[in-house]
């Protein structure tokens, strides 16, 4: 079984190159299953019923969020009802959005799940006790576990990838948008990846127009973010996974400019 995993889609930039580039790469790739995180899609902030429409369309599969998911006004309905959409399951009960996802390929159930990591990030609950309760929820509805770590923190992701090595098949990092050059297997068999990186325009800081990001910087004073426009690519990472076992067997990091003439 062969998954793709797409880091952060950003604004308009990073649709584009989801649904320019997603259809070929994935059968270039032969990927059974797409799953990004697409917490900035909508503008760079949120997401919206007809900014994730067109990613599903595009051939993503499963959608995961983290802390920026609810920032668009009026989304709560939709992130709530929406079948294909994870949020970090370590959020207090009651927060809009499903704690997991199970989707059935060549008669393997997969759950995609999502935690948030605590460093450097908003107070909620522990992400180590959320995956153990969420594995053990699901023991009998899935055979394969794959994991989106949305944190800030190097360190407790790389904790959060050996915590549950073994136990799972993938452990891929989101949120700080800079792929980090760490794709491996480790010792018990399961995938991981620091952070899967952007998908949006790389001519930025972390997806916002560097002049806005360092006007801050410069003084101190709030300033309008606005996403950036040049040099979108698709960054993420292709898993292979023994379905058997549950062990990965390969993995491969994936950059794609939507523009090779941007790189």
């Amino acid at each position: 079984m062969r998954v793709l995993f797409l880091g952060d889609v950003v604004g308009r930039p990073g649709r584009e190159a989801i649904q320019e580039l997603l259809p070929k790469e994935r059968a270039r790739l032969r990927a059974d299953l797409v799953v990004a995180n697409v917490e900035n899609a909508a503008a760079g902030f949120g997401l919206t019923e007809s900014v994730a429409r067109p990613l599903l369309e595009a051939g993503v599969d499963v959608m995961t969020g983290g802390n920026h998911l609810w920032d668009k006004k009026g989304s709560e309905e939709y992130i709530a009802g929406e079948e294909k959409l994870v949020r970090p399951a370590n959020y207090p009960d009651g927060v809009p959005g499903r704690t997991h996802c199970v989707v059935e390929i060549d008669d393997v159930r997969v759950a995609i799940l999502s935690v948030q990591g605590q460093v450097f990030m908003p107070p909620i609950d522990c992400p180590f006790r959320a995956l153990d309760r969420k594995l053990a929820e699901l023991d009998e509805q899935a055979d394969l576990f794959l994991v989106d770590v949305h944190a800030e923190a190097t360190s407790e992701k790389q904790a959060l990838g050996f915590y549950a090595d073994g136990r799972v098949s993938a452990v891929v990092g989101t949120h700080t948008h800079v792929p980090t050059a760490d794709a491996r297997i480790l010792p018990r068999g399961t995938a991981y990846q620091t952070d899967l990186g952007m998908t949006g325009p790389y001519a930025s800081i972390i997806g916002m127009d560097p002049e806005s990001v360092m006007r801050r910087f410069l003084t101190g004073m709030p300033s309008r973010f606005e996403v950036a426009r040049d040099d979108a690519r698709l960054s993420g990472l292709l898993v292979e996974i023994d379905p058997w076992s549950g062990h990965a067997t390969e993995v491969s990091p994936v950059h794609v400019p939507l523009d090779p003439w941007e790189q």
